[in-house]
Parts: structure tokens; sequence; C-alpha cells
């Protein structure tokens, strides 16, 4: 297997990024201006993986200063706020063709070093209760469910705190 190159995103990804996150989130995941949106805002929030120079995989988020991800606005970067102390992402994508070769996992490590760098408190996410394991091997803690609506799934809240490592 060829070397998985993980950097951040440029404008030339959008197309990529979108249909990775249609194939990995149906009509559940954002569409493409809000990936767009993403990308122009906080380019700095947003990883993808490249094999082959050619993206297979992303992680993208925002930040704020709140600590409650409840509100689905933020998704849309409304109250994003680069010098936010915490992190939030938004989604971890990749292709159905390249999971289970470790590419999420090098994502999330070069996502909480970059967090990191930015001088964040906090990363915070939501996921689907299956999932909570699979974010417990990088640290994060379950808040428990969240109040948070999508669909009829129940979501909950885990952190990552970053200020004990500094």
């Amino acid at each position: 297997m060829s070397e998985i190159l993980i950097r951040q995103v440029t404008t030339g990804d959008l197309d990529r990024c979108f249909a990775l996150e249609s194939a990995c989130y149906g009509p559940e995941g954002a569409t493409r201006v809000k990936i767009k949106k993403r990308i122009e805002l906080y380019p700095r929030g947003f990883l993808v993986a490249e094999k082959n120079r050619q993206v297979v995989g992303f992680v993208n988020s925002g930040s704020t200063h709140k600590e409650d991800i409840s509100d689905e606005a933020l998704k849309d970067m409304i109250g994003h706020d680069p010098t936010g102390d915490n992190i939030v992402i938004f989604s971890l994508a990749v292709s159905p063709q390249f999971q289970n070769r470790g590419i999420s996992k090098k994502l999330m490590h070069g996502f909480i070093d970059t967090s990191r760098a930015l001088n964040k408190d906090c990363i915070l996410l939501l996921c689907k209760s299956e999932l909570i394991p699979y974010y417990r091997q990088y640290g994060f803690i379950d808040r428990g469910q969240s109040k948070f609506k999508h669909g009829s799934l129940q979501w909950h809240e885990m952190y990552l705190s970053l200020t004990d490592h500094r």
C-alpha cells in the first residue's frame, strides 16, 4: 500500500470531499455548499487523507468558545470563531473502498495534533452510540446523550481535553 499523506484541504478538493461525504453519510451528510463554506472559512481545521494524489478521506471542523454543540447552526459555520477555545468535529469520512486500512486513525491523529498546534483546549464531537468505542481509543470521554436531534437517532457528546497534554 502506498503512503497516505495527511494534509490541509485546498479549494480544489471540494468535489472529492463532497463525493466522500455523500458516500459515507448519504442524505444525512453535509451539502456541497456546506462543505465549500467549511473549506473557505476554516481550512486549518479541515484535513484530507491523500493516496496516489486522490483524496480518500477527510475530517472537518469548526471552532467555538461554546461547550454546548447541540446547535446544528454551527455545522453551517454560524457562530464559528477561529479563535474559539474548542474545536468541533463535524464529519470524519473515508472512502468505502479504503476503509479498515488505518486511514481514519491517521486522520484522527493528524487532527488531534493540528488542534494542539492551534492551541485548542478541547475537541468536541457528536456521534452515534456504536461509535463511542472508536473515539475512546483516542482518549475521548462520553458526556452522555445529547439534546441534539438529527433524524430518529440518539447522539452522544464526546470530548477530548487537550490542556492535559500541554
